[in-house]
Order: structure tokens, then sequence, then C-alpha cells
């Protein structure tokens, strides 16, 4: 049986495995900020489909099964980053998800 010291060295032991943040090298400072942007110009371009959808009033030629199954995949990243407490995966996976529910809606209605 372990001793209670022993969950305290795996503790440090993990941690140390973790890179520095904000990281020393400027590629990867420039990766970590720069992921942020990306992360709302992303869903905020797939939004255009749906707003194609509520605006033309027509699903035609959009893949139904395509935007479920996308919205299923947010739905599992989302509990991925809720479970890992990773804010970055939490947001940009609600904003997705938002998008294809809103596509996947769309197609429901005009289709």
């Amino acid at each position: 049986m372990p001793t209670p010291s022993h969950h305290l060295h795996l503790r440090k032991r993990l941690h140390e495995l973790m890179e520095l943040y904000p990281h020393p090298s400027p590629y990867k400072r420039f990766l970590d900020k720069s992921i942020y942007v990306i992360g709302v110009l992303g869903p905020l371009f797939g939004s255009i489909q749906a707003y194609k959808i509520f605006s033309q009033k027509s699903a035609e030629a959009v893949s139904m099964s395509m935007f479920a199954f996308s919205a299923f995949a947010d739905i599992w990243w989302l509990l991925y980053g809720v479970a890992h407490k990773d804010i970055p995966i939490v947001v940009v996976n609600t904003l997705w998800l938002i998008v294809n529910l809103l596509v996947v809606a769309g197609i429901l209605i005009y289709s």
C-alpha cells in the first residue's frame, strides 16, 4: 500500500513534465496567444452556413449527418475540456456546438 507521501511525489513528478506558461520560446508564446483568436474566428466563419440557411430559407445541399456528427463531437470535446478544466477547449467547443446546432435546426426547419 502506498504511503501518503507517495501521492505528493507523484504530483511533483507530473508537475515537472508540464511546460512553463507563458512559454520562454517566442514561437510557443505566439501560438499560445493566437489560438484564442483562431478559436473565435473558426466558429464565426462557420456560422456563415447557418446564416445562409436561415436567410435563404433553404437547406439544400447541406449534409445533416455531417453537422449532426460535428455537434456530437463538440459535446464530447466539451466534456473533455470540462473534465480537464481547460478553458480554451470549453469555450471553442461551446461556440462550435452552437453553430452546428443552428445548422442542424436550419436543416430540420427548411428541408
